[in-house]
C-alpha cells in the first residue's frame, strides 16, 4: 500500500493552479472536468510518478470550516520538502509570495510557512545536519 493522491482544499481551483505551477513549480498531472469543478492533480517535476497533490474545491461546508479554522490558528495544511530553504525563501519572496514565518531552525529541520492565496498555509521544510 502506498499514498497515491493527497488532497488540499482550495477556495479557487484556477488561482490555486496558477500559484502551485507558476510560483512553486509543480506541474499538471491530471486536469479532468468533473461537473462544475475539475479533478486537478499536480506533481513535483522531480517526482513525476510520485504522490499527486489534488487541488480539491472546498465547497462542502465542513471543508470550508476546517480550512478556515486551521489557517486562523496558524496551522499549515501540508508540508513540502525542499533542498535549500533559504534559497526557496528568497526566490519565492522575490516573486511576491507572502510568508507568515521566515526560515527557522526547529530541531533537525528548518521550516518556513507561506500563504498559498487559496486559503492555506503551507510549510516548507529542509532537513539539516544535526
Amino acid at each position: 500500500m502506498k499514498i497515491y493522491v493527497t488532497s488540499l482544499f482550495v477556495n479557487d481551483q484556477e488561482r490555486a493552479l496558477q500559484f502551485y505551477t507558476e510560483k512553486l513549480g509543480f506541474q499538471i498531472k491530471h486536469d479532468i472536468p468533473a461537473g462544475e469543478y475539475r479533478w486537478l492533480t499536480l506533481v513535483s517535476p522531480e517526482q513525476v510518478e510520485g504522490v499527486e497533490l489534488l487541488l480539491e474545491p472546498n465547497v462542502h461546508p465542513a471543508a470550508h470550516t476546517y480550512q478556515a479554522a486551521i489557517k486562523a490558528d496558524g496551522i499549515p495544511a501540508t508540508s513540502f520538502q525542499v533542498e535549500d530553504i533559504e534559497l526557496e525563501y528568497e526566490k519565492l519572496s522575490a516573486q511576491g509570495v507572502q510568508f507568515t514565518q521566515e526560515p527557522t531552525l526547529a530541531g533537525p529541520v528548518k521550516i518556513a510557512v507561506l500563504d498559498d492565496t487559496c486559503g492555506n498555509l503551507i510549510q516548507l521544510m529542509q532537513f539539516v545536519a544535526v
